[in-house]
């Protein structure tokens, strides 16, 4: 164990290097950090590309959900971490996020529930550091008919215009509707704004007869996990 550490990679057997591992045993094989020096290809002085790879994901907590919230100057403080290996990791993990999202899109066409709407919106704007609005408009059936931003600011708040959001309900001629933001905080706890804001949305759905189902605030825990809070599951709705 210790001589290999003591070689690149390219000494190692060939059921040990990551590319050849993954072609000869398949990518499940492949540990987070081997599948990361895949990626990397290459490692620096001293450090094998692996081992660059390992301190890449230490750097995260060992959670790729953490590590697809890095940008380049995080990642390019890590020993070994050259600019141009930092965008190909950042394209792969925003890639998985991308894929993610359109399994979503293709399971949870009907939204009944609030996990559904988790399920649907979470890939969208679960790991983004600014404040995201969003409405999902329902026909009769509460199949997706359409799905719009409806504001986009900072950290800790973003304002949302009502008519916007019945504006495209209107447009795609909804019967109903839910909405999602997300807390790049991670806390899930809902603002008296974001309380007032939902009172607001149910009275003038009431008022139009486009039913307001569901509201969450979508997060990303400190564990590198995401959750969610319904307004609806807990009576506000």
């Amino acid at each position: 164990m210790n001589e290999k550490k003591s070689l690149t990679v390219k000494d190692w057997n060939d059921e040990d290097k990551p590319r050849e591992k993954l072609l000869l045993h398949g990518k499940k094989t492949l540990t987070n950090a081997e599948l990361i020096a895949i990626l990397l290809r290459t490692g620096v002085k001293g450090h094998s590309v692996v081992e660059v790879a390992k301190e890449v994901l230490a750097s995260a907590d060992n959670r790729l959900t953490t590590l697809s919230r890095l940008e380049a100057p995080q990642l390019t403080s890590i020993n070994g971490m050259a600019l141009a290996k930092a965008a190909t990791l950042m394209a792969a993990l925003e890639l998985g996020w991308r894929m993610q999202g359109e399994i979503s899109n293709d399971k949870v066409l009907i939204l009944n529930d609030s996990n559904d709407l988790f399920n649907y919106m979470s890939p969208l704007i679960a790991d983004i550091d600014h404040e995201e609005f969003w409405a999902i408009y329902l026909n009769n059936a509460k199949r997706v008919i359409g799905r719009q931003r409806i504001a986009s600011g900072g950290q800790t708040s973003t304002a949302v215009d009502i008519r916007m959001v019945f504006r495209g309900a209107l447009e795609c001629k909804a019967v109903s509707l839910m909405v999602a933001h997300n807390h790049p905080s991670g806390s899930l706890r809902p603002s008296p704004e974001d309380k007032h804001l939902t009172r607001q949305l149910s009275e003038a759905g009431n008022l139009l007869q486009i039913k307001l189902h569901e509201h969450i605030i979508i997060g990303l825990m400190p564990n590198g996990q995401t959750s969610y809070y319904s307004f609806h599951d807990e009576g506000l709705l």
